[in-house]
This record gives C-alpha cells, structure tokens and sequence, in this order.
C-alpha cells in the first residue's frame, strides 16, 4: 500500500518540527518547502540521515518550489512571519495574507483533494482567507489553535493535581490565546469532574495561565515563540485526518449557525476524520461561555473586515 503524503510548508521552527514529528510517524512521506534558498532541503537531509537510527523507511524531502508536492492528502501551512518591533497589527496580518494566498493557491492546484491545516498567525484570520481562496469544502480547510491551547491547559492541570496529562480531558473554544473559553463544565479527571478536585480560585488561575501560555514561552525564550507543543499538536491532527481516527479535538473550523454563530473560523470542538472536519460538535454553554465565544466571534470578524481593505498589490 502506497505511503500517504504531507507537505508542510513554511520551514521555520514550527514548520521543521512538525515535519520531523510526521516523518516519525512512518506511514507517511513528507514533503518540507521554504522560500530560503537549501533551507528545507538542508534540514530534511538532516531528518532523513536519523531514519537508519529510528528504523523509518518513509522519506522526506526539502524543496524551495512545489512540484515536489503534488498528491499531497494533507498539507500544513504554517508560513507567515512573526510581528516586529515597530509593525503595526494591519502590516501583519496584511503581509501574512499574502503568503497565506500565495501557498494555497500553489498546493491547492497539484493536490486538489488536499486537506489544509493552516497554523499561521493570526490564526483565525489565516485559516479564514485560506478557505476564501481555495475553492475546497469547508471541511477541508481547518485551523490548529484549540488542540494547543487544551493541551496547555491540561498539562497545567494535571501538574497542579498531580495526575496523570492521559487522564486529564478538557476542551477549549474560541479564538486562539487570551480569547480562548476553556469548558470547565467538560474538564474532568478520569471521569471526575475537575470542580470536584479543584477550588474556583485555583481554576481560575490555571484557566489565565492558558490564556496566556504561548506569551508565557515567549517571555521566557525572548527571540522566537513556542514550536514543539504547537508542532505536536499538528501532527495529532494529521492522525485523525490520515488514519481517519474521527477524534473529537478542538479545531478552527467555519460555523454556520452553531453555537449562534456564522461566517467566520472559529475554535470549537469538531470530529476530525478522513473527511476533514466531519461534523461540529455544540455542547451546552453557560451564560459567561456563550458571551466570551461571542466575544471572540466578534474579534475575528473584526480581522476578517481589516482584510478586506488590505492593498491590492
């Protein structure tokens, strides 16, 4: 049986990292694509030469074009630059569009029946435009943000417990950082639910803790921001979608009336399968819930409106 294929493009920290966890997996052959010159193909070279010591018959292979990425079943689009001193948020999000829109349109013409992950930042927003340009259903074009944020929060939970991260389930909503909305009706502990084993006051601090998880990582590095998490994330997806796992993760995904709301990307919890996002899954908010995921709606569409007047050139 044929390999199955991901490209990832965009060859920074994030991007490298999530093609190493993928050619890992073994069952799939990668494809890694930057603009820098020998870039991808220096780091997948390096990759690869690990396969003899991990027992990987899978390849891996680096390129500053996209010919090499045709066929792919899933592609990841992490490509974007981070925000610099003096740039305003508009610049930002005005230049990550354009090379958001550059690579859909290039992966989306040699693999038409790909899946788009897109992780570029803002994410929302990215994964938004994404799916205006690629011509593909909805549910093949999603945004990681909510597997990353759950799993800050979960790893904040379980250590605060001192429990085990496998027994600690929980979900989040909403735009991706500080606008997330954990569930903490739905955060249990094997089975038990966490206000049984933990004071409001606690939660509370954890909850801001995750809010705040990626700006907490990039205090601490000081010259980049978070990539291992964030790539380990990624890859969970490309499980479910590849293995058509049908897990239940939360994911930015279009809504269309659930949970109120319609016409923009939003993190909710989703089943992920060979079909992309399969179905939105819309659990019952309290009050304070639904206003904060209004609230996040709300910020995204905001974005969504800047785009629109972004320079034709």
């Amino acid at each position: 049986m044929a390999r199955k294929k991901a490209t990832v493009v965009g060859a920074g920290n994030v991007g490298a990292t999530t093609a190493q966890r993928l050619y890992e997996r073994g069952y799939l052959d990668v494809v890694l694509v930057d603009v820098v010159e020998d870039m991808p193909q220096g780091k997948a070279l390096d990759i690869a030469e690990s396969g003899p010591v991990l027992g990987i018959d899978a390849s891996i292979t680096g390129s500053n074009g996209y010919d090499e990425t045709a066929g792919s079943d899933v592609v990841v689009v992490t490509a974007g630059i981070a925000r610099k001193p003096g740039m305003s948020r508009d610049d930002l999000l005005f230049t990550n569009m354009k090379i958001v829109g550059s690579v859909v349109g290039e992966v989306v013409s040699r693999s038409p029946n790909a899946t788009l992950i897109v992780v570029s930042n803002p994410l929302d927003a990215m994964v938004q435009h994404a799916y205006s340009l690629a011509g593909l259903p909805k549910s093949r074009v999603v945004g990681m943000a909510g597997v990353l944020d759950t799993a800050r929060f979960r790893a904040f939970l379980a250590w605060e417990l001192g429990v085990s991260v496998k027994d600690v389930q929980a979900y989040v909503l909403g735009g991706h950082g500080d606008q997330m909305v954990p569930l903490t009706k739905y955060t249990t502990v094997g089975g038990v639910p966490i206000s049984d084993l933990l004071s409001a006051e606690a939660l509370d601090r954890i909850v801001k803790r995750a809010q705040g998880g990626g700006g907490e990582i990039v205090a601490l590095l000081k010259t980049g921001s978070a990539f291992y998490a964030p790539s380990a994330a990624v890859a969970e997806m490309v499980d479910a979608i590849l293995l058509d796992q049908k897990r239940l993760l939360p994911c930015a995904a279009l809504l269309e009336g659930e949970y109120g709301i319609s016409g923009v990307y939003m993190g909710v919890p989703v089943i992920l399968g060979a079909g992309g996002v399969e179905r939105v899954v819309e659990l019952d908010l309290t009050a304070g819930e639904k206003a904060a995921l209004d609230k996040s709606a709300d910020a995204v569409r905001e974005l969504v409106e800047v785009m629109a007047t972004a320079p034709a050139n």
